[in-house]
């Protein structure tokens, strides 16, 4: 039963970053925003219906003491969508999921955790992968130019710097996965859960008076219609990745982490996305690296 809910939450997981991809235009400005809105209400529903139909325990101490992790993890979601708007979904993904080898590296400091060598050489390759991810998306941009005869003059058009928007996640990502493994010690798993989906909802009701009363923004169901999937399928997707993990945690994680891959699948069938053999070869270097962390990092 594992290996189908790990199904599941990789096929669900990369559909999300394929429709939040989807939904992400350069040209609005405000579709990060509306994203965040979007996906916290979905999950505010999700919360509720464990509050009211799981008898999920929900306190404003519990509310509090998860709020730094909240924090951490919305902020890491918003720098992501930003960054959907500028930069391939095929680079992204992969390195947005590398978020794992942060979050080992400030265990090995802080919390005294050991790594094994292979969990040392998947820190160092995906390291690598995104450093090489980097310099291609600079070369990548340096042609492009070239051909066109244009000057850099919007920092937010140029893809060697959109690229540090999923770098950014990583980092912060990891950051909130690290805190999340010291503030779980003393709340449970679903009411923490609980929590961090009802500050979304809190943080999607204050985006949604600030957009359709302060900017004014309008909305079509064709344009948003691609947020409100991407939403529900980070929903779905994180419903059967607890039940896999608690299933057998050694076999699903590795399997579940590998998402980006199919991710950048869809990229390259449905939107089109060419990268170069060379931005291939260093995605593929970033999911061996998810993979063998992944591994070990459960067994």
């Amino acid at each position: 039963m594992w290996f189908i809910l790990s199904l599941v939450s990789i096929f669900f997981w990369s559909g999300s970053d394929f429709f939040s991809k989807l939904g992400a235009p350069a040209k609005d400005k405000d579709s990060h925003l509306k994203m965040l809105m979007v996906v916290g209400l979905v999950m505010g529903a999700h919360a509720t219906s464990q509050v009211l139909f799981q008898g999920v325990s929900f306190t404003k101490e519990i509310l509090i003491a998860y709020l730094p992790v909240s924090f951490l993890y919305i902020s890491s979601m918003l720098l992501g969508y930003i960054g959907l708007r500028y930069i391939e979904l095929s680079v992204s993904s992969p390195i947005c999921n590398t978020s794992g080898a942060v979050a080992a590296l400030l265990s090995f400091i802080f919390l005294k955790q050991v790594l094994a060598l292979p969990q040392l050489f998947a820190i160092l390759l995906i390291l690598f992968a995104i450093y090489l991810l980097s310099y291609l998306q600079k070369k990548c941009e340096e042609t492009e130019r070239k051909k066109m005869q244009e000057k850099v003059e919007d920092k937010y058009v140029n893809s060697f710097i959109a690229i540090f928007f999923p770098i950014f996640y990583c980092i912060i990502d990891g950051l909130g996965t690290f805190l999340d493994a010291v503030v779980l010690e003393k709340i449970p798993e679903a009411s923490a859960n609980v929590a961090y989906e009802y500050t979304f909802c809190t943080l999607a009701v204050c985006l949604f008076f600030y957009l359709v009363f302060v900017k004014k923004t309008k909305f079509s169901l064709p344009t948003e219609g691609p947020k409100f999937l991407g939403a529900v399928c980070e929903t779905i997707g994180q419903f059967t990745y607890i039940f896999a993990i608690g299933a057998n945690a050694v076999a699903s994680a590795p399997l579940i982490s590998s998402y980006c891959l199919f991710s950048v699948i869809w990229a390259r069938i449905f939107l089109k996305e060419k990268l170069s053999k060379a931005q291939y070869f260093a995605v593929g270097l970033a999911v061996l690296g998810i993979l063998i962390l992944g591994f070990f990092e459960e067994g």
